[in-house]
């Protein structure tokens, strides 16, 4: 994406808004601070924030030697944000400009920096109110894995695929504390069981082969071969059907 000088002074003559930002920095500019106006710019729908300009009308090219490095600053924003930033250099003869565009968030995915999600209230950086997140995080519509399933049961949950989870679990928290839970607490830790209730999230981790057939009966992955386009059986045919954790069990997967 390029920006051009005629580009500029559009954007000059704009008024400031939660999408497009202005800051003179002369000498340079926190990085820190460039992250947080990012973020809060990609909250907002994404925008500009414009080093080198006066952030008051009339504005005006003050110049800036802020990120000497602006593609070495680039590759920092997107490492940090997750998102694909874009930088311009403009050189008019008032001195150089820098500009960075910033897309907008992806949905249901607020973007924050230094551990905050930041919103923009007129010329202030303020964290986003919580309603608002919540509206953010259901964007993505409803998570059928958290689900209750009618009818199931622990029964339904194979405990050696829960005693692979809890290992794998001890080995990536180094929590040994987990060792000594029941089964019971475990899984409700895990919130693959909720107020005593199996999820289909816990089916589709732990559950046996039957209780896949009587729940999740869609649940199955079929491979077959065949050597041409032709109707007729296939040379070769498997139907795997079968969780997460006993599915890696059974084949090895480490």
């Amino acid at each position: 994406m390029t920006v051009s000088l005629e580009e500029l002074k559009r954007l000059m003559n704009t008024v400031e808004d939660e999408n497009l930002e202005f800051k003179e920095a002369r000498k340079n500019y926190q990085f820190d601070k460039l992250i947080r106006y990012c973020a809060a710019l990609a909250n907002e729908g994404g925008g500009k924030i414009i080093l080198g300009v006066s952030d008051q009308r009339p504005r005006r090219i003050t110049g800036t030697r802020a990120f000497a490095q602006p593609e070495r600053t680039r590759a920092g924003l997107i490492e940090k944000l997750r998102l694909r930033v874009d930088v311009d250099v403009l050189g008019p003869p008032e001195g150089r400009v820098l500009i960075f565009t910033i897309p907008p968030r992806p949905v249901g995915v607020p973007i924050k920096a230094d551990g905050i999600y930041w919103a923009r209230q007129a010329d202030s950086l303020v964290p986003i109110a919580e309603e608002k997140l919540k509206e953010i995080f259901n964007e993505v519509g409803h998570d059928f894995s958290a689900d209750f399933c009618q009818g199931a049961t622990l029964d339904d949950l194979d405990p050696n695929a829960i005693e692979s989870f809890r290992k794998r679990w001890i080995e990536k928290s180094k929590n040994t504390a987990l060792a000594q839970l029941d089964c019971n607490q475990l899984l409700h830790d895990a919130e693959a069981l909720v107020d005593g209730n199996v999820t289909y999230a816990a089916l589709v981790l732990f559950g046996t082969r039957k209780a896949l057939g009587r729940h999740l009966a869609q649940a199955e992955v079929i491979f077959e071969y065949r050597s041409s386009e032709a109707s007729g059986p296939a040379q070769q045919r498997k139907e795997y059907r079968e969780a997460f954790f006993p599915f890696m069990m059974i084949y090895g997967i480490s």
